[in-house]
């Protein structure tokens, strides 16, 4: 369970965890939820290389949902190690990037 005081033993212990469950998991709690890219041959950048844009959700394999949806896994395992007042607390408040996503 987490506690303020035990922060950093919490925190690897956490990391530890999360990377057990994909080796991205971590990823998308440092930075953010993934998003799913694909080439646009339609437009290249100046050494004719692809653009990278946003995939359309209807166009997700099966393993492009799973990544897309790391983040809710990782928000769910994050939220059970909480007490009820330190959930309450924390899932109105967006935490910035430096100090993870909620």
């Amino acid at each position: 369970m987490f506690s303020k005081e035990d922060y950093d033993d919490w925190k690897i212990r956490m990391q530890a965890h999360l990377d057990t469950q994909d080796d991205d998991t971590w990823f998308v709690i440092t930075d953010g939820p993934m998003k799913i890219m694909k080439a646009n041959t339609a437009t290249t950048i100046s050494d004719g290389a692809p653009l990278w844009v946003e995939m359309n959700r209807h166009e997700y394999t099966n393993e492009d949902k799973k990544k897309e949806n790391m983040d809710n896994v990782a928000k769910d395992i994050l939220y059970k190690t909480l007490d009820k007042n330190m959930s309450a607390r924390s899932k109105p408040v967006p935490l910035p990037k430096k100090y993870g996503r909620n």
